[in-house]
């Protein structure tokens, strides 16, 4: 559902007469609240769902969520110039309440600047979702634009909630011992998977652009191939990754993991979009949501075991 108060006449920055316009935007998600949270915010799910057609390429040149923070992407059509979009976030409130500055511009030229104010609620079986745009646009076209930018954006956000796993786990212990545990060549294989598997490594680099090409092997010794292809590494605070089957195989999901300090202890966040949502099905009727939870289990019990040799 999308409502529109009446536009207000303003005036552009070059003189002409623009106007000012706000737009609502109401959506209900079958997914539960922290999922669509997480699917709002983090910069590697928002980068699944943000181009609002098949047409539309968006590309991030800068992704943080949080109060103080910016987002920087180019979104580009074939035969039209890159519009750039800034987006800065002014109040981040998880599973409650979200609000950002948006400036879209073109060959230099400011087209319009927003304020996107969204709403939060829910419970554990389906949310709900409802963004309001504060709109000042200079071009007259931006209007139509966001109307059909955040419809179509926030469809694509429904579906990509409902194929989204998220798992949390409060580890006590510092930041940077979880992170040094994670995102190091002999640990990491030491404790990836759920309880009685195993890792067998052909290659790691752990750095943006690297890769971990492995063999994940279950207790009955059935091999699982494995590749994960780095994205993003933000020291101490988030790591993304594309999951294939197997080396150079097809992806499966978008992964990204979050590092969130908690007065001495890390708040673990591993989340994945899986390509599909029949691969989000059969991964849930396989228990992968149990079986990620025992692997950071053994992430908090893998930190613990160095600290104590420390």
């Amino acid at each position: 559902m999308t409502s529109t108060e009446k536009p207000a006449a303003s005036t552009g920055r070059d003189g002409t007469p623009g106007h000012f316009v706000t737009l609502t935007f109401e959506r209900d998600v079958a997914a539960p609240l922290p999922v669509l949270w997480q699917a709002w915010a983090a910069p590697a799910a928002r980068a699944v769902w943000a181009a609002p057609t098949p047409s539309v390429t968006v590309t991030f040149l800068e992704a943080d969520t949080r109060v103080g923070g910016r987002e920087i992407s180019l979104c580009k059509v074939a035969g039209q110039p890159d519009i750039r979009c800034e987006c800065g976030w002014l109040e981040v409130q998880p599973e409650r309440r979200s609000v950002n500055y948006e400036v879209v511009s073109s060959g230099g030229v400011t087209q319009s600047s927003a304020l996107v104010t969204a709403g939060f609620s829910g419970t554990n079986e389906k949310s709900r979702l409802v963004v309001t745009v504060q709109l000042s646009a200079s071009a007259g076209d931006m209007e139509a634009g966001y109307r059909q930018g955040f419809e179509a954006g926030l469809r694509n956000l429904a579906g990509v909630a409902t194929r989204t796993m998220v798992l949390q786990r409060l580890i006590r212990a510092p930041r940077s011992a979880v992170w040094n545990t994670w995102m190091n060549p002999k640990t990491l294989p030491q404790w990836w998977g759920p309880d009685g598997f195993s890792c067998r490594t052909k290659r790691i680099d752990l750095r943006a652009g690297g890769e971990w090409v492995f063999d994940m092997i279950a207790p009955d010794g059935t091999v699982f191939p494995n590749h994960h292809l780095y994205t993003e590494v933000r020291p101490e605070e988030r790591l993304g990754y594309l999951l294939l089957w197997g080396e150079n195989g097809p992806k499966h999901a978008d992964a990204w993991a979050s590092f969130e300090d908690q007065d001495g202890a890390t708040q673990v966040t591993l989340g994945m979009v899986f390509s599909t949502e029949a691969e989000f099905q059969e991964a849930k009727g396989f228990g992968a949501i149990e079986l990620g939870l025992q692997t950071l289990g053994k992430l908090e019990r893998a930190v613990k075991a160095r600290q104590d040799a420390a």
